[in-house]
């Protein structure tokens, strides 16, 4: 069934599109199904369950631990224009850092 797109109007179209999305969403359910259906089968040939095997073992990836967070750095500069703004010296240095640098004002001096 190969439709003349072209000679279509919007309507038409839409409606087209419409019942494709809804034509496509029944056959991945019923792939679905299928693929269930036979996973199921396959894991009775070894004697399991399915349900068995989903809660079974557990990827090597998962079963690392997790590292812990590390503590965030101290801020070790600060903007004398705005105190809020602060640098942990670390990183790319911020824009108030450069341009209060290049204005002559030392590093020590905006040390908290």
């Amino acid at each position: 069934m190969m439709a003349d797109l072209k000679s279509m109007s919007r309507k038409e179209l839409e409606k087209l599109l419409f019942d494709t999305k809804k034509a496509l969403a029944a056959a991945q359910a019923r792939d679905r199904r299928d693929a269930r259906k036979a996973a199921e089968k396959a894991a009775a040939e070894f004697g399991f369950s399915l349900a068995e095997l989903e809660g079974g073992e557990k990827p090597a990836k998962s079963a690392k631990k997790a590292k812990p967070a590390k503590p965030k750095s101290k801020a070790k500069f600060a903007n004398p224009a705005d105190a809020s703004q602060t640098w942990t010296g670390k990183g790319r240095q911020p824009n108030w850092y450069r341009d209060a640098v290049a204005k002559g004002v030392a590093p020590e001096d905006m040390a908290i």
